[in-house]
């Protein structure tokens, strides 16, 4: 009996993989290397743990984009699955940055804490004025948020011209924004063990950097996917995700720019 003739369900039963076990071994490595790595014994280990990790990134990723191109497997119960999932997934990074806003707010406004600061920001740092290379920043992020609109309203118009266009013009925007933010940083006239300041300013602002590569990364993906037909207008959720990622990330940032560069500085 043929797969199709016994299958009695919508749902994707996916094969026995390795990439679970591979994972877990780089997640073992990066864990054991970073203990070995603070305790000044190299990173080799470390770097080691990476390498897996950016193997089975690459490779689990390669096959659910190949599942994905088979039209069999990705049924419309599997695709509303996926979604969700990546939902949930956003939802679970916006508790991850509530953590430095409470962080922040926590050590900046009196009525939050009896331990906050009374004066704001800390007598002797000197912070960023929000309206110069921050303010360019945020019209780079948001113009590359209203590119990857433009992409999604051309593909849904099965605009293949439109979609590539506006894809390539969000991943160089993306980068452009890093590329800035790489430059601020080397300006700051602040460190990191500065203070309470320093340290919230540095881990919020830092992790949005990395999640803005991520989001790069994965619309670059998805660019080269879509030079290659891998999307239609009724079947892409890949590309949905990656949108839906970089709309998080730049919804972030306005909360960033609002709240530790205007108001906070």
């Amino acid at each position: 009996m043929s797969d199709a003739a016994a299958k009695k369900h919508p749902y994707h039963m996916v094969e026995p993989s390795k990439w679970p076990m591979v994972g877990s071994i780089a997640a073992f490595a990066l864990a054991i290397g970073g203990v070995v790595y603070m305790h000044d014994g190299g990173p080799i280990v470390l770097l080691t743990g990476f390498g897996i990790l950016l193997y089975t990134f690459i490779g689990w990723w390669r096959d659910v984009v190949r599942e994905s191109q088979a039209r069999i497997y990705h049924t419309e119960e599997v695709r509303h699955g996926l979604r969700v999932g990546f939902i949930l997934f956003i939802a679970s990074e916006v508790m991850f940055f509530f953590a430095f806003f409470w962080a922040f707010f926590h050590a900046s406004v009196p009525f939050l804490s009896r331990v906050a600061s009374p004066v704001w920001p800390p007598e002797g740092i000197a912070t960023f004025s929000p309206w110069t290379l921050p303010f360019l920043n945020t019209l780079i992020l948001l113009t590359s948020g209203a590119a990857v609109t433009l992409a999604h309203q051309a593909l849904l118009e099965d605009n293949r011209g439109g979609l590539e266009k506006w894809l390539l013009a969000t991943v160089i925007l993306g980068f452009l924004f890093l590329g800035f933010q790489g430059y601020e940083y080397s300006h700051a006239a602040f460190g990191f063990a500065d203070g309470i300041y320093p340290s919230i300013f540095f881990m919020a602002t830092g992790f949005h950097g990395f999640h803005v590569f991520v989001g790069a990364c994965f619309l670059t993906v998805c660019y080269l996917r879509a030079k290659r037909g891998h999307f239609t207008k009724d079947r892409h959720v890949g590309f949905e995700a990656a949108a839906w990622y970089w709309h998080f990330v730049d919804v972030v940032w306005l909360f960033l720019f609002v709240g530790i560069y205007w108001w906070g500085g």
